[in-house]
C-alpha cells in the first residue's frame, strides 16, 4: 500500500511521537524519516513496510485517500523474531510514555534469547529499559533455581516453585493490556489483548501468585 509523507506525519501526531521515536521503534535512521516526510527521499518498499508495521503494532492504521486512524481492534498478534521484537518495542513505549506496573509471569531466559537474540536484548532492549526504570515497577517470576536474571538491572525477580512453572507459556500485564506468549519448538506467537477488564483480572492473579506462591531470589 502506498504511504504518503503527510500520513506518516499524521500517524506520528496520533501517537505523539517525534521523528526520533519513530526511527528508534522502526529501526530506521532519523535522517531517513526526516527526508521521507520532507519529500526528499523516495523510500524503498522495505523501508515503507518497516514504518507501516511499526504503526500497525502501535494501533494505527493507514487507510485509503491518504488518511490514518486508530485501530478499533482489541487484539494484536505478533509472530516469531520480528514480532517478538515489535512487541517489546510496544512494551518499551508504554514504559517510556505511561509508566506504571509491568509484570511478567513465567520468564524463561532461554526462550527470550532464542527468539529475540542475545545481541538485540543486551544492546537494544535492556539499555533502553534501564533508562526508563524510574517510570516503572517491573516484576518477573521465573523458575525456582534460575540464576540468569536478564532484567535484573530494571526489574525485580521472584522464583516460582518448579512444579508450577511452565516454560512454554508466559504472560505480560502492562498498562491496560495483557499479552499471552505461546512458545513452540519452531515458532512463537504473542497475543496482546487491549481490554481493561481482562487486564485487571490478570493483575489480580499475578499479585496473588507474587504474594502467596513465589520465593525470594538471591540478592532480590
Amino acid at each position: 500500500m502506498p504511504v504518503k509523507a503527510n500520513q506518516i506525519r499524521a500517524a506520528r501526531a496520533l501517537k505523539n511521537w517525534s521523528q526520533s521515536d519513530l526511527a528508534e521503534l522502526s529501526g530506521l535512521a532519523v535522517p531517513t524519516i526526516a527526508n521521507i516526510e520532507a519529500g526528499k527521499q523516495h523510500p524503498s518498499t522495505k523501508t515503507i513496510d518497516a514504518i507501516i508495521q511499526t504503526f500497525t503494532n502501535a494501533g494505527i492504521e493507514f487507510i485509503e485517500q491518504r488518511g490514518v486512524k486508530k485501530s478499533t481492534s482489541d487484539v494484536q498478534l505478533y509472530h516469531d523474531t520480528e514480532g517478538f521484537r515489535s512487541f517489546l518495542d510496544d512494551l518499551y513505549e508504554i514504559a517510556r510514555t505511561k509508566g506504571g506496573e509491568i509484570s511478567l509471569f513465567n520468564a524463561a531466559p532461554k526462550n527470550w534469547l532464542k527468539w529475540i537474540g542475545e545481541d538485540w536484548w543486551f544492546n537494544v532492549h535492556a539499555p533502553r529499559m534501564e533508562k526508563v526504570k524510574g517510570n516503572v515497577t517491573y516484576r518477573l517470576t521465573c523458575k525456582e533455581g534460575e540464576t540468569q536474571f536478564m532484567s535484573r538491572s530494571f526489574g525485580r525477580y521472584r522464583w516460582i516453585p518448579k512444579h508450577l512453572f511452565n516454560e512454554d507459556a508466559a504472560f505480560y500485564v502492562y498498562g491496560s493490556s495483557v499479552a499471552f506468549i505461546n512458545f513452540q519448538p519452531n515458532s512463537v506467537t504473542i497475543t496482546a489483548i487491549h481490554q481493561p477488564q481482562v487486564t485487571m483480572a490478570l493483575k489480580i492473579l499475578f499479585q496473588s501468585a507474587w504474594d502467596n506462591l513465589t520465593i525470594d531470589t538471591p540478592e532480590h
